[in-house]
């Protein structure tokens, strides 16, 4: 029972799974945009939410040195897509669908 997903213009492997989530950029009307991001899963606690935890070294001029700096977001999750805590993902920006929701998963890294 797999339907067509659709070409959201990002060369990504479509999942295997299909789903009726209008927010879904695969499944629905959602188009992404701007920038993608690569994280780990943080947290499944929200419905169709999750947060996104990205780890990154920042440059600090004045000691010379490298900081360690996280960054976490809280992303769109579709159901097509099946989730846990410390899969990496990649993220891309979207139309804002919440508060505080700007981005939704369109890939579950291996």
């Amino acid at each position: 029972m797999t339907a067509e997903a659709r070409n959201i213009g990002i060369d990504v492997a479509a999942p295997a799974t299909t789903c009726n989530d209008p927010c879904c950029p695969f499944h629905g009307k959602l188009s992404v945009r701007g920038q993608t991001i690569e994280g780990v899963v943080d947290s499944v606690k929200m419905n169709k939410t999750v947060i996104v935890k990205r780890d990154y070294l920042k440059y600090e001029k004045k000691y010379e040195r490298y900081m360690k700096k996280s960054a976490r977001y809280a992303v769109h999750a579709a159901p097509c897509i099946s989730l846990k805590v410390g899969d990496p993902v990649t993220i891309a920006e979207c139309r804002p669908i919440s508060k505080t929701v700007a981005f939704v998963v369109i890939e579950k890294r291996v």
